[in-house]
């Protein structure tokens, strides 16, 4: 049932409105062909609810899915192309790839996109804006290439759009998605030291290490022109 409401064909209402074209209907259903095998073998399925991380450096994007109530990795890709280097997004036109604590709800998804499929960050967020940060329509799309977005190739994209796709539809209200410059261990952040965005990567190292020795994903609030994880 859950593949004919992924491909909008079934009379029975999603729990959340998402949005969907031809387009994403037929990624969906190349997707799903590809997914399965691979989610049966980790005892996972579609419709579990997703969390997102990226890395810069590292040039991957992960997708993690709640299992028996903790998150447990489901797949890493490589990111195909982004835009400037390690550092935070700070205004219009500097073509940096953001970094911070994001949500994408449903209405993010754009199914019509002239790069295949995407999803907004929701950059500026309230964080960004707060240090008057500038900038919009900062993405995770398909098409392989970017000035300012994280792209992917189209067959990738199409596995995250459907992974998202089927959590939104099972009822979760938006997806948290975690950009970090590193993998922010001990030893990276030391190498990384002394640069001008060391306080602020010490800031997001917070909320890594949080999810790090938990394995459940923190509420990310901003206070004090800071990251607060509760």
């Amino acid at each position: 049932m859950l593949f004919m409401i992924l491909l909008g064909i079934s009379s029975v209402s999603s729990a959340v409105e998402v949005p969907h074209s031809l387009r994403s209907r037929q990624a969906v259903q190349r997707a799903v062909a590809q997914l399965e095998p691979q989610l049966a073998a980790k005892e996972m399925q579609l419709g579990q609810a997703a969390f997102i991380r990226v890395f810069k450096q590292e040039e991957e994007l992960e997708l993690w899915l709640e299992k028996d109530g903790q998150m447990e990795l489901f797949k890493t890709w490589p990111i195909a192309k982004f835009s400037g280097h390690p550092g935070p997004k700070t205004k219009q036109g500097d073509n940096q790839a953001p970094e911070g604590f994001y949500f994408v709800p449903p209405n993010q998804l754009n199914p019509h996109s002239s790069y295949h499929l995407s999803f907004n960050l929701g950059y500026p967020n309230r964080y960004d804006r707060t240090h008057g940060y500038t900038g919009n329509y900062l993405m995770v799309h398909g098409n392989s290439v970017s000035i300012g977005c994280y792209a992917m190739t189209d067959p990738v994209i199409e596995e995250i759009w459907t992974l998202m796709d089927a959590a939104y539809r099972q009822g979760q209200p938006f997806i948290r998605v975690h950009i970090f410059p590193f993998r922010m261990t001990p030893d990276n952040m030391d190498r990384h030291g002394g640069g001008p965005w060391h306080e602020f990567w010490k800031n997001l190292q917070e909320g890594y290490l949080s999810f790090e020795s938990t394995g459940k994903v923190p509420n990310v609030e901003v206070k004090n022109s800071r990251y607060v994880f509760e």
